[in-house]
């Protein structure tokens, strides 16, 4: 069964500020980065319970796109079988960023 996937309007910011910064850097490569993204949300569909890091005693989970370093940071309502992305974040930044975002919400 799929699952709702929610993604929140500042994660599209998110993608987008990314994928131009790729793109300057080498032409084609912000589209690269925007379809692993798209790969990860599109399996979050399917199996967000699988294959990801868990922030402790929150119901915050991330996965990794596969050539990028990047965060997918997101969280799981089972009653509900939804999704909601709330970040896409470099995966060098420190936690307190993902839990300024979420506490922002």
């Amino acid at each position: 069964m799929n699952w709702n996937v929610v993604v929140l309007p500042e994660v599209y910011s998110d993608l987008e500020e990314a994928g131009d910064w790729y793109e300057q850097k080498l032409e084609g490569l912000g589209a690269r980065f925007a379809d692993e993204i798209l790969v990860v949300w599109a399996d979050l569909a399917v199996q967000p319970l699988l294959n990801c890091k868990k922030l402790p005693r929150r119901n915050i989970r991330w996965r990794y796109p596969e050539k990028f370093p990047y965060k997918i940071v997101y969280s799981v309502e089972e009653g509900t079988k939804t999704v909601v992305v709330i970040a896409l974040i470099h995966a060098a930044r420190h936690e307190r960023v993902i839990l300024n975002r979420i506490q922002g919400k």
